[in-house]
Formats: structure tokens, C-alpha cells, sequence
């Protein structure tokens, strides 16, 4: 728990953040030593315990090391990224509300869909590409022509443009409010192009 807690302390005074995925990240860590000793000990008789847990240790700290970089980036886009409204599309009822969250599908995507259908250049199927867009006064995204102010990152994943996400989470029992949801809210990272979804919005912007 000591642990834990300097950890806690140490990220939020280097990076302003608190890093709400703390525990999570300890717990791959941990799993991660447990799978390493387990195929070490059964794949190398023999081996000293020592050896094998400094192995075990070591890619643990990779591994939580990579995913703290994740996880980081993606406060940073929530905390500075610009607001960007992708607008909602209609999608199949039976699927528009599943437990607790809602399928989503948005009309840039569509509309991307679109142009590479015509491009003979269309990406490939986990290919990631970017898509030049436009803002209007209300920051709703349009796609527009290369030098577009903002460039969306995206990559094709089942065939479909997948824009950082295809659902939203919410509460249980709270499935009624957001069906009026008209656009997604996305902040999104100028220099790399990600979006992460934060939340939804109704015909008129108001949060949901």
C-alpha cells in the first residue's frame, strides 16, 4: 500500500495528473511477474529462483513502464487536447442501447468511407491514415481537403473507419438520457491526430 500511495504522489508531481489506472497498472504488473516465473519455471529446470524473479522483474517494469506512457498521453489529450463534435448517425435500434452503453457511429466516418470507396489508394484493413477536417463556428468536424486545420487520426478495423471508439459507457439505469444524444465530444491531440471520446452532447451541444 506504501507503494502504491508514493506512486500516486510521484506521477501527480511530475505530471500534474492523477492516475486513476494506478491500481490496474499494478495488477498487470504483477500478473505479468506471476506468467513470466510460471513459463520460466516449467521451460527452464534448474534455473535459480533469484535469475528468474530479476527476469520477471525486469519485464514487468517494461510492460507497466509502456502502458503508464499510454495512459498518460491519454490524460494529457482529455486535459489539453481541442474540442472537437463529430456528428451521430443513425444505427440499427436493436444495437443502438446494449446494457450500458450505447453504439455509436458518426458521420465523418461515413463519410470517409465514402472517399476511399472512390480512392485507389483505400486502406487497407488495421492501416492507420489521417483525415483532414474542418471546424465550423460551433467546432463540429466536416471533412475537407488536405491543409485542414485539424488532422484526425483513424484506422480501419472491420472493414469500418474506427475513430478512437464505436460505443460510450454510462451509468446503469441511466440508458434513457442519452437518447437524444445528436454528437460526440472528442478531445483531440494536434500533434498526433488521436480523438478520445468524453462524452456525448444533444442536438442543441448541451452536455448529456
Amino acid at each position: 500500500y506504501a507503494l502504491i500511495a508514493l506512486g500516486y504522489t510521484m506521477v501527480y508531481g511530475i505530471i500534474n495528473l492523477i492516475n486513476f489506472a494506478h491500481g490496474e497498472v499494478l495488477m498487470v504488473g504483477a500478473l505479468t511477474s506471476w506468467t513470466i516465473i510460471g513459463l520460466m519455471q516449467s521451460s527452464m529446470p534448474g534455473t535459480p529462483g533469484w535469475l528468474i524473479l530479476l527476469i520477471a522483474l525486469l519485464i514487468a517494469f517494461v510492460v507497466c513502464g509502456a502502458l503508464n506512457f499510454a495512459i498518460a498521453g491519454k490524460e494529457r489529450t482529455l486535459r489539453d487536447g481541442e474540442i472537437v463534435y463529430l456528428e451521430l448517425v443513425p444505427v440499427d435500434p436493436r444495437s443502438l442501447i446494449q446494457g450500458d452503453y450505447m453504439a455509436l457511429r458518426f458521420a465523418l466516418a461515413e463519410a470517409l468511407e465514402r472517399k476511399n470507396a472512390r480512392s485507389d489508394d483505400a486502406p487497407r484493413e488495421g492501416e492507420v491514415r489521417f483525415a483532414d477536417v474542418a471546424l465550423d463556428v460551433q467546432r463540429i468536424a466536416h471533412l475537407a481537403g488536405s491543409g485542414a486545420p485539424v488532422r484526425l487520426r483513424y484506422r480501419i478495423r472491420g472493414g469500418r473507419v474506427w475513430l478512437g471508439t464505436n460505443a460510450f459507457f454510462f451509468e446503469e439505469g441511466t440508458a434513457e438520457r442519452f437518447t437524444a444524444a445528436r454528437y460526440g465530444e472528442f478531445r483531440v491531440d494536434r500533434a498526433n491526430g488521436e480523438a478520445v471520446l468524453v462524452g456525448l452532447r444533444d442536438a442543441a451541444l448541451r452536455p448529456m
